[in-house]
């Protein structure tokens, strides 16, 4: 969060923070949202926000909220976009590590690894509820474009 911060106060953006511990905080949030007139929205990865990832698209169509997520699952649902991780490139190397451990590695001496492939994911459907056009080269550099 403190990069977040940092990163925002460099860039002249003002963040919310919105922690959700229950699915009943969505409503309340947008409603902070709404008052504060937030522009967009950054959903960071959580277990309550991943159950509840269509409740939280809905919420940011409805409230004609960008929407930007870490992962493609909640662009599925319906968020705008998302940016991060490709999640089975990660899978792919857990398996590889597995392998290795299986075959007598200690995981301590295993090197820590950063991703390396990362996924752009828009959803146009999304884009065009709340009023948005994505320009043709943002979409010419998307992993995967939901019409």
């Amino acid at each position: 969060m403190a990069e977040l911060d940092e990163t925002a106060h460099k860039l002249n953006f003002q963040l919310f923070m919105l922690p959700l511990r229950n699915p009943g905080d969505l409503p309340n949030a947008f409603s902070k949202i709404s008052n504060q007139h937030a522009d967009g929205l950054l959903v960071l990865p959580n277990p309550i926000n991943a159950s509840y990832r269509k409740e939280i698209a809905n919420e940011a169509i409805e409230a004609q909220l960008t929407s930007v997520f870490v992962s493609k699952e909640y662009v599925e649902a319906g968020g705008l976009m998302s940016y991060g991780a490709s999640q089975s490139d990660l899978f792919r190397r857990a398996a590889i590590y597995v392998d290795k451990i299986l075959k007598g590695a200690k995981p301590a001496d295993l090197p820590v690894e950063q991703p390396t492939k990362f996924e752009l994911v828009i959803n146009l459907k999304t884009a065009k509820q709340i009023g948005l056009t994505i320009p043709p080269a943002v979409l010419a550099r998307a992993d995967r474009v939901i019409r």
